[in-house]
């Protein structure tokens, strides 16, 4: 099982100091979360708690995705970058795949993107992107964005987007896409790519999650060879709850190891023992 930090919710600079203790202590990846702007107030409630309250207060730092890849690719050597997750819908396209294009060749092959269709209306509206129409464009965007990251000339017929003969450089590595969502559309959306990937969730759905995503790929016959499920587990503490999931299919975890020691308003040095007592405490390091 591979062990990614999550970087929500930090401060800028010290998600690179994070990076690169996470890439000198062994963790595999880093997940970077994704939002333009945090508004006041919103039309429609935060759907990932019972009340519709954001999780995080004013004035937290949300840096931008590919930025902030180029510099984390700067001060490590082999940990991956996971967005967790970017909306791409909320983007236009060409400048999407450019920012994501180049962080992957920045990164030399150690991007996975992460991408959701959104729930924030009023972000869209002040992206100038239509949220009505948002899966529907997502899939088209994800075609248009493999398409753009081809070598040669590309050309692309949408219902959304139309493409004009082309060509855009640099050309990244593959880039392996991950769909993040529980709804079954989102699902077979995950199955039709490189993985899924989760948001806080209990053992036990996202069991049913992996079981679910093995079936949508069976119908298509695909296999589970080097698909991905990778997410949090809030009641996962233990080296017998993470083989649990392993036997299950979950191939990867998302987590705050300074959570378990010093909680969340440990200081950068903290965070890094808590870190470094993680992996000693699962026998990750042999």
């Amino acid at each position: 099982m591979k062990f990614y930090i999550s970087s929500g919710f930090l401060k800028t600079r010290e998600i690179v100091e994070i990076a690169r203790a996470a890439d000198e202590l062994g963790y595999d990846g880093i997940g970077i979360p994704d939002h333009v702007v945090n508004l006041e107030t919103l039309s429609t409630p935060y759907p990932y708690t019972k009340d519709g309250q954001r999780r995080w207060p004013p004035f937290t730092d949300w840096p931008d995705p590919w930025v902030l890849v180029g510099a984390l690719t700067q001060v490590t050597t082999r940990l991956r970058f996971v967005t967790t997750v970017y909306v791409p819908a909320m983007r236009n396209p060409y400048s999407a795949a450019k920012a994501i294009g180049t962080a992957a060749c920045l990164a030399d092959g150690r991007v996975e993107l992460g991408v959701g269709v959104g729930w924030c209306a009023d972000e869209f509206a002040l992206m100038e992107q239509r949220f009505e129409d948002r899966g529907k464009r997502t899939d088209e965007m994800l075609q248009l964005l493999a398409a753009l990251w081809r070598p040669g000339w590309t050309e692309f017929d949408g219902r959304f987007y139309r493409t004009p003969r082309l060509e855009m450089e640099p050309t990244p590595p593959r880039i392996p896409v991950y769909v993040g969502g529980l709804s079954d559309t989102a699902l077979r959306r995950a199955a039709r790519h490189d993985g899924w990937i989760g948001d806080l969730i209990r053992t036990d759905r996202a069991i049913e999650v992996a079981g679910r995503l093995r079936a949508l790929r069976a119908e298509k016959g695909l296999d589970m060879d080097d698909f991905t499920i990778l997410t949090p587990l809030t009641d996962a503490l233990t080296v017998a709850d993470y083989q649990r999931a392993e036997d299950a299919g979950i191939t990867g975890i998302l987590t705050m190891p300074w959570m378990f020691y010093a909680g969340p308003d440990a200081t950068l040095a903290e965070k890094v023992d808590g870190m470094r007592r993680f992996r000693k405490d699962l026998a990750l390091d042999g």
